[in-house]
């Protein structure tokens, strides 16, 4: 179980891969998924059930960042932080498009 996290994290991003054709489809995946472990994680501290909240702990990790910095250190961990960054960067200009193409608010 203490690999947990990181089996979650690798299986999402695995199967975004699979599912994804686009790299704008793996970019928008891949921002969704730590969004999700996000929000995941704020709902957790409103649970009022012990046994939901259990869950949540033991197989979800707080966020993309948090795996990266918890299982590795040093220069991977920067490289994989600037990866990180660059993907989430990617990810915010794609939804700033899509925004502004819509034009109806």
């Amino acid at each position: 179980m203490a690999y947990i996290d990181l089996i979650v994290l690798v299986i999402l991003i695995i199967f975004v891969g699979i599912y994804s054709k686009r790299f704008s489809t793996y970019i928008f995946g891949f921002g969704m998924i730590d969004v999700l472990f996000r929000i995941l994680n704020i709902i957790n501290g409103y649970i009022p059930s012990n046994q939901i909240r259990v869950l949540i702990n033991t197989y979800v990790p707080s966020s993309i960042p948090y795996v990266i910095s918890k299982y590795t250190n040093g220069t991977l961990e920067l490289g994989l932080t600037c990866l990180y960054v660059i993907i989430i960067s990617i990810f915010l200009f794609y939804v700033v498009k899509v925004f502004i193409k819509r034009k109806k608010i």
